[in-house]
């Protein structure tokens, strides 16, 4: 019988336009104060370049998406909640959505729930995993946006493969590691390259 392949993935930046979704909220928040277009958006971290644009802003920018419907308003990334679904009825696959709550979580770690219930269904609440270390996580493969993912473990079980984003697409990686750039992409492909090869056991 052949073993499950197990998939997690992120929530923030892969399911889920944090980058979107703040931009618009800072904005809106503070019109007068200057702000950073998504294609010039560097670095994972959205409140260390508004710091360096101007330092008062980096706890502007925090108090964004600690404030209340920030994470339950984020409008999915195109053809994310399409593609999970999919992926989620493969035969021999397993998938998890792996995400990290911020450390003020009154708010964060509810709407993550919440969101993902409204997006996908409540049987899928099944599959949320709230981590701040994802290297703890078994799994063959993790979707994130995130480049540098480093924790307790490690070396963790799985294949990290970077989803794109405004925020690491100018990023070169080097082989083996690779991309998945949108969810348009063919991300069967990449679960396929993880798969045994037929008739092997394991």
């Amino acid at each position: 019988m052949c073993r499950h392949l197990r998939v997690l993935v992120d929530m923030d930046g892969v399911l889920a336009d944090f980058e979107g979704g703040f931009l618009k909220k800072f904005r809106a928040r503070f019109p007068e104060q200057p702000y950073i277009a998504l294609e010039d958006r560097r670095g994972f971290w959205v409140s260390e370049q508004y710091g360096q644009l101007r330092s008062e802003l980096s706890e502007k920018a925090i108090s964004i998406w600690e404030s209340k419907n920030f994470f339950i308003e984020l409008d999915p990334i195109p053809g994310a909640v399409e593609a999970v679904k999919q992926m989620a009825k493969l035969e021999n696959t397993d998938v998890f959505i792996c995400t990290s709550p911020i450390k003020k979580y009154r708010y964060c770690a509810y709407e993550k729930y919440a969101w993902v219930e409204k997006h996908f269904g409540q049987e899928f609440l099944e599959q949320i995993v709230l981590t701040r270390d994802k290297t703890v996580i078994s799994g063959d493969l993790l979707i994130d946006d995130r480049p540098d993912i480093t924790g307790a473990e490690p070396n963790p079980s799985w294949e990290h493969v970077l989803f794109t984003a405004c925020h690491n697409k100018h990023l070169q990686l080097q082989p083996p590691s690779r991309r998945l750039h949108s969810w348009a992409e063919d991300w069967r492909a990449i679960l396929d390259s993880k798969r045994p090869p037929p008739g092997q056991a394991i």
